[in-house]
């Protein structure tokens, strides 16, 4: 499905980060396996993951290269999309999915636990996008067409709200609007933009205390498919879009849509209450956490 296209997958060293890079290159793409080695709450730094995904991919005949910088930082993530431009000749698809978890109840949250979740995910978001968009739109002011992808990571903590996870959610709702947002900016370059909120058992979900029937099919092999397709050139014309995928649910989010209303609203504010609580009344129910399996 992605033979000879290019691919830089963040986060790629563990997890569902590594199933990507995996099938990817089994299905015929070049990858960068980028991965900054840090535990599961973003400190230390380690090459070996990364390096032993590469390892992966080359032993079973693929082509893959390392990447180990910080794809918070535009610096490095400049190298590493010139890494995969140098090494493989361009740049088909860019997949953010670098992220750490430093879960704390809201009036107990240090500052620090809030800058490193929201640097990495949504700076780490962000700086890899920059690069690539940047790279997708000299080439279409240049003639050169573009059939690119940009595939982003959201979660269901983000999209429809977990205790625990002020910082998280807040970086996984901005990456959503952000897909939403680069989705219309980079379609006249010939580059999609969506995100995918993945369910799967990582370093990240391991201590969730999931029910076993969950548990049973939590793998990110059921992940992976769906990304691989984002990636294809099957996808083309899809954009904008959040796609839920786990063992359990495949699906798009709706998003944000105006519910019910009035076009009259009214000056006095003793009229609020009855208003906004019949709209309240009337509304379709939320999506919740609840509702993941």
């Amino acid at each position: 499905m992605c033979d000879g296209r290019v691919c830089v997958v963040t986060g790629a060293g563990r997890g569902i980060g590594r199933e990507y890079a995996l099938m990817l290159a089994h299905e015929g793409a070049k990858v960068v396996v980028n991965d900054f080695g840090g535990s599961r709450d973003g400190t230390g730094a380690d090459t070996g993951p990364a390096q032993e995904v590469v390892d992966e991919i080359t032993a079973f005949g693929g082509e893959a290269v390392a990447h180990v910088g910080d794809v918070s930082s535009l610096t490095d993530s400049a190298a590493m999309i010139q890494l995969a431009i140098d090494t493989f000749g361009g740049l088909d698809v860019v997949v953010n999915n670098a992220g750490i978890l430093r879960d704390r109840m809201l009036f107990s949250m240090t500052e620090d636990e809030w800058d490193a979740v929201i640097k990495v995910h949504l700076k780490g978001t962000w700086a890899p996008s920059r690069v690539a968009s940047e790279y997708w739109r000299n080439r279409s002011k240049n003639g050169e067409p573009n059939d690119a992808r940009l595939i982003n990571t959201t979660s269901v903590a983000g999209l429809y709200a977990n205790v625990g996870q002020t910082n998280y959610g807040a970086a996984k709702a901005g990456i959503a609007t952000f897909t939403q947002i680069a989705a219309q900016e980079l379609g006249r370059y010939g580059v999609t933009v969506n995100a995918i909120a993945p369910g799967a058992l990582t370093r990240l979900t391991e201590d969730l205390g999931l029910p076993d029937e969950i548990m049973a099919r939590f793998g990110p092999e059921w992940v992976a498919p769906v990304v691989t397709w984002l990636a294809s050139t099957q996808s083309a014309g899809v954009s904008g879009e959040i796609i839920e995928a786990s063992g359990h649910v495949l699906g798009v989010a709706e998003g944000w849509r105006r519910g019910p209303h009035t076009t009259e609203p009214p000056l006095d504010p003793r009229e609020i209450d009855a208003l906004v609580r019949g709209f309240l009344q009337d509304a379709r129910p939320r999506s919740t956490m609840a509702d993941i399996s």
